[in-house]
């Protein structure tokens, strides 16, 4: 797939680091020059390419003896949830769902901070700092969204989840999602991929770009659960079936 993009635009190839999912390989990142004034109509075209981004750096994995991870998104259209999923989305109807402006509240850095210590303890995402917590999920250039799921129909009500999302002229880009981990038995981040594909289809929007499906990687693999998915591999992106 060829896309058009300014001849200004530089690419750097990062150096090789220890991989932030498997732990016995290491990783090289293509990365877009952060000093290039990046827009949203450009980044639009290098997701279609398999490029995503953490905060205003946008990137993609570029690894000479692995290819493990696959970009990957689900055509909306076609998306035909299982029974598990079925069950997920039928437990979770009590939840008051809300699409928000991306601007970061106490109330969200709070619940960030609970579940990034309950699932990574000390590693390099765990932060006590609201502007690097800001930094990681928004940029200047980007049109986000925060989908809020609370306990009831009220801004005061409970906050349990927060999922970020890109505004992409195909669909939507899942950028993160974060929960309380005392509800962790409701499979949030499930139900939370699950209503982002219903409210995709909704809009009459084409796909939800899950970013990097990794097999191997027990963080990474469920993505491979809502089918049928497509992959970008070999320059296209190819519908892999159940």
């Amino acid at each position: 797939m060829k896309v058009d993009l300014p001849e200004e635009l530089y690419f750097y190839l990062s150096p090789p680091h220890p991989c932030s999912y498997l732990s016995d390989r290491e990783q090289t990142t293509v990365l877009a020059d952060p000093k290039f004034q990046m827009s949203m109509e450009i980044f639009d075209s290098l997701s279609e390419v398999g490029f995503r981004r953490s905060g205003g750096i946008v990137y993609t994995p570029r690894c000479r003896e692995c290819s493990a991870c696959l970009p990957v998104r689900v055509p909306i259209n076609e998306f035909s949830p299982n029974r598990s999923q079925r069950r997920n989305w039928k437990q979770n109807q009590d939840l008051h769902v809300s699409i928000k402006d991306a601007v970061i509240h106490e109330e969200h850095f709070e619940l960030y901070r609970r579940y990034i210590h309950h699932r990574h303890g000390d590693g390099e995402m765990a932060t006590d700092d609201p502007e690097r917590f800001a930094e990681f999920f928004l940029s200047k250039w980007c049109d986000s969204r925060f989908i809020e799921f609370r306990l009831g129909d009220q801004p005061s009500d409970k906050l349990i989840a927060v999922a970020v999302i890109d505004l992409l002229e195909s669909g939507w880009s899942a950028v993160y999602t974060f929960f309380d981990p005392d509800y962790s038995k409701r499979g949030l981040g499930t139900f939370a991929v699950l209503r982002m594909l219903e409210q995709c289809k909704q809009l009459g929007h084409s796909y939800l770009y899950l970013g990097y499906l990794i097999h191997e990687s027990p963080k990474m693999s469920y993505k491979a659960n809502f089918k049928p998915y497509e992959v970008f591999s070999d320059g296209i992106w190819q519908l892999e079936t159940p």
